[in-house]
């Protein structure tokens, strides 16, 4: 098939580098240079949604897979399949799963998939009266898009209404958090689960766990993820349960609404002490950096399955998994997450001491750009460096052992991914 994925993060390149060693002939807008080496790239921005349904159209793609949540938000999916071309990837209506808390906060409550008792805020008092009701243990939730970092988890009454009012007074994500949920937190520790649908039946991907904070120990500012590991931690009775009492259920849930929901279910569940699963939220797309991991675990054909699930059709069956482990190691730029500083040279990954890749080590590219023929920083996550291996141990030591030959000034990466519980 010839298949466009729109975005030009890490994410894209893992599917497009997967789909393009399923055979498939591959193009990405706007991509990347590590896009580059596996698709043909096409310089139309993810934002430019008239230009992404005429370069389908122009190309005559069998399919479209859309990375990134926004352009899910503001209806890319709705128009391209208005056009005639089949798309992976939800429409306006569905995206709202992660364009709006609100939404799906609701959407769970009226369908009884379980998720904590929260109440929606649009306004100073109602936080504090939210607060109030709800205790110290709060988590405080912008409303829309805030590129993952519009969560603040809460110890005290004090950081709650500080985290309140730094997003409805301060605008600190703007009209994002015009309205928040404020929720209940859950003690637990938490999982990603990915699974695709066609909006009647689901196929459930290896699960992974990711890592928020910026630095070891889980401490520091949420991140948008600077590392995964795949298989998670949690047991197949844990997922079967998130299966039968999450997954299913929203499913069903969005159909009886009227909502046809062709793409991916990104849950954040949080298994509690006593081993019930919660949903925190949903996002409407691949996660990032998730998806990297769990693209190297993958076999099969991938792009014939998001093919058959973009016109209601998934085939059953077709994907399996490699036993081994894969980690990912994200190497951020400085001054992420607040103010990441863009620019700098990369090294090891071009000329003789390029570093050695292929099926069992992967270097994908997140912030990338070439300027003057160097290889540079252009954004926050600049590299998810990632590997398979015998047991996490053994893809850790494979992963870093790639990072340590990686260089840019400030560069910054977590070293205890998959030692949680080691």
């Amino acid at each position: 098939m010839k298949i466009l994925v729109v975005g030009s993060g890490g994410r894209e390149h893992a599917l497009a580098w997967r789909m393009a060693r399923g055979g498939h002939a591959v193009h990405a807008a706007p991509g990347n240079p590590g896009i580059a080496a596996v698709a043909t790239c096409h310089d139309v921005g993810v934002g430019d949604l008239d230009g992404q349904v005429a370069l389908a159209v122009r190309l005559g793609v069998d399919l479209v897979v859309v990375g990134p949540e926004a352009p899910l938000v503001a209806g890319l999916a709705d128009r391209l399949r208005a056009a005639g071309v089949p798309t992976f990837g939800p429409g306006a209506d569905g995206a709202r799963l992660e364009g709006s808390k609100i939404f799906s906060k609701e959407l769970f409550a009226r369908h009884g998939i379980p998720t904590s008792a929260f109440r929606v805020c649009g306004s100073i008092a109602e936080a504090d009266r939210a607060i109030d009701e709800l205790g110290a243990d709060v988590v405080v939730k912008a409303d829309g898009l805030a590129a993952g970092k519009g969560v603040v988890v809460c110890a005290t009454v004090d950081e709650a209404r500080a985290a309140a009012r730094d997003m409805l007074e301060q605008k600190r994500f703007g009209a994002a958090g015009d309205r928040l949920v404020i929720e209940q937190k859950i003690v637990g520790r938490e999982v990603s689960v990915l699974a695709l649908t066609d909006g009647a039946r689901l196929e459930v991907l290896a699960a992974a766990e990711d890592h928020k904070t910026i630095f070891d120990g889980d401490r520091g500012p949420n991140t948008g993820g600077m590392g995964t590991v795949s298989p998670s931690w949690v047991s197949d009775a844990a997922l079967a349960r998130i299966r039968a009492e999450i997954l299913e259920p929203t499913v069903r849930g969005l159909a009886a609404e009227g909502i046809d929901y062709r793409g991916v279910l990104y849950a954040g569940v949080m298994i509690d002490r006593a081993g019930t699963p919660w949903t925190l939220e949903y996002n409407c797309r691949f996660g990032d950096p998730e998806t990297q991991p769990v693209m190297m675990r993958l076999s099969g054909d991938l792009g014939a399955v998001l093919a058959g699930a973009a016109v209601g059709a998934m085939p059953e069956g077709a994907l399996a998994w490699d036993p081994r482990a894969a980690v990912c190691v994200v190497l951020a730029s400085a001054g992420y997450p607040e103010a990441p500083r863009t620019g700098d040279a990369i090294g090891g990954l071009d000329g003789p001491d390029a570093i050695d890749e292929g099926d069992d080590l992967v270097v994908f590219h997140a912030g990338t750009a070439r300027k003057g023929g160097r290889l540079v920083t252009a954004g926050g996550r600049v590299l998810g460096v990632t590997a398979l291996g015998d047991g996490v141990a053994g893809a850790r030591a494979r992963a870093y052992g790639a990072v340590e030959r990686i260089r840019f000034d400030g560069m910054q990466y977590r070293r205890d991914l998959g030692l949680r519980g080691a």
